[in-house]
């Protein structure tokens, strides 16, 4: 980090801080006397970032408070690249200066509960905030004792490091540290979850940097929850060209079940077999945020359903759930149909309570992976509101005959559709 960022940094903590207090004093009491609507927003993620700033388009006249527990907001889409070494950490960090300069009111504290009947959002610290709408933006949780002998403590000796922050440097650390001869074996969760080519990327960027230390004779075992997974072809092939004999993918016919984890004896044992392993990535099997299951908002998916036209909970009209937490048909949980969901969300609560025009719904995920450096390949659709699901429209996915040159055009893709996302909620 360059001094001046430091220094915009160390000044954006004083003053979000110093806001923070402000609003949570002003907010002291449970009912409030407001002139303009109030929509909070808890989460500042891709869901939550994006929905707070485009309640505010075009100047409108919303009072909008957005609580998130962290200053800072660590991208988890595109950290496999910090894996492997083709970007830093410091380069995934983001503020939420630009969103206070917008009018955006934050709060930089934990939400102890949501009382929907009041319809007021409880702090750790007592403090009551009331609303006229909620935009819920939890993210996922894990089942962790879906995987036997695994948990939440676990998870610093086998780590998950799929919520980004100082889980994917725990797995950077450890995965520098694998020696010649090393296994590692990535245990791949069930659908639905976030961003699902995501570990197979991430065993790309593993295996990059591996290779790239001069590492001998190490494998990458995926021992996988499922039969097939996405965009199968395109990695199987990337392993082949780029990682020639270091990745092996076995499904649950051949490895028979995950029986145990040992964090102590970095062990994993199969039905076919004990593994031991100088890494293992335990990705669990994945609900929505706790926030969403405390609220009530969750049916026996364990995630929140929602109207596609609107992303109102089907459960409490006056809740709005995006992200990863929401489901609602065929639309994945990646960070580009968080962003998608909470503009629409935005639209919608403007138009219903400021009398703002309201266009048609439309849906876009566009997901890009990268195999190697220059080797990034692609796959995405459009998605309309159908009989209040989000159905999927015209997809498309690379081809494994795709030329050198339109891979690496791809890869740069990539790093743009990045720095515009990060832009669009933060900029």
């Amino acid at each position: 980090m360059t001094e001046r960022a430091a220094i915009d940094r160390r000044a954006f903590f004083r003053g979000a801080g110093a806001a923070a207090a402000s609003l949570a004093a002003g907010l002291a009491a449970p009912a409030i006397a407001q002139a303009r609507p109030r929509v909070v927003v808890v989460g500042g993620g891709a869901g939550g970032a994006t929905a707070a700033k485009y309640l505010l388009r075009h100047g409108a006249d919303l009072d909008v408070v957005m609580i998130e527990a962290n200053r800072i907001y660590v991208t988890p889409f595109t950290s496999n690249l910090y894996l492997g070494g083709l970007k830093p950490h410091a380069a995934l960090e983001y503020g939420y200066d630009n969103l206070i300069g917008r009018g955006v009111r934050p709060i930089f504290a934990t939400v102890s509960e949501v009382d929907r009947a009041a319809r007021r959002v409880w702090l750790a610290d007592g403090t009551a905030v009331g609303y006229d709408r909620l935009v819920l933006s939890p993210g996922i949780d894990f089942v962790w004792d879906a995987v036997p002998g695994y948990s939440q403590a676990a998870a610093e000796t086998m780590p998950h490091a799929w919520r980004g922050g100082a889980q994917v440097a725990l797995l950077k650390r450890r995965l520098d540290a694998v020696p010649d001869g090393g296994t590692i074996v990535m245990l791949a969760p069930p659908n639905p979850y976030r961003c699902p080519p995501a570990p197979y990327e991430r065993v790309c960027m593993m295996a990059l940097s591996l290779q790239r230390r001069g590492v001998k004779n190490a494998r990458i075992v995926i021992l996988d929850a499922k039969d097939h997974f996405a965009m199968q072809p395109l990695f199987s092939d990337g392993w082949d060209r780029h990682y020639t004999g270091m990745v092996e993918w076995q499904p649950p016919e051949i490895h028979g079940g995950i029986k145990a984890v040992d964090p102590k004896a970095m062990t994993v044992t199969t039905d076919l077999e004990t593994i031991k392993a100088a890494l293992v990535n335990v990705i669990p099997p994945q609900v929505a945020g706790e926030l969403g299951h405390a609220a009530g908002l969750t049916d026996a998916s364990g995630f929140c359903p929602v109207d596609a036209g609107t992303m109102k909970s089907l459960i409490d009209p006056y809740v709005h759930v995006i992200g990863d937490a929401a489901i609602g048909g065929d639309f994945p949980k990646s960070g580009f149909a968080a962003n998608n969901e909470a503009k629409n969300a935005a639209m919608v609560i403007r138009h219903e309570l400021l009398g703002e025009r309201l266009l048609p719904v439309r849906f876009t995920n566009h997901c890009w992976s990268t195999i190697a450096p220059d080797d990034a390949v692609k796959n995405g659709a459009r998605y309309v509101p159908k009989d209040g699901t989000i159905t999927m429209l015209d997809p498309y996915t690379s081809q494994r005959d795709e030329p050198p040159e339109l891979r690496a055009k791809q890869a740069r893709e990539a790093v743009g559709w990045y720095r515009g996302m990060t832009t669009d909620m933060f900029g």
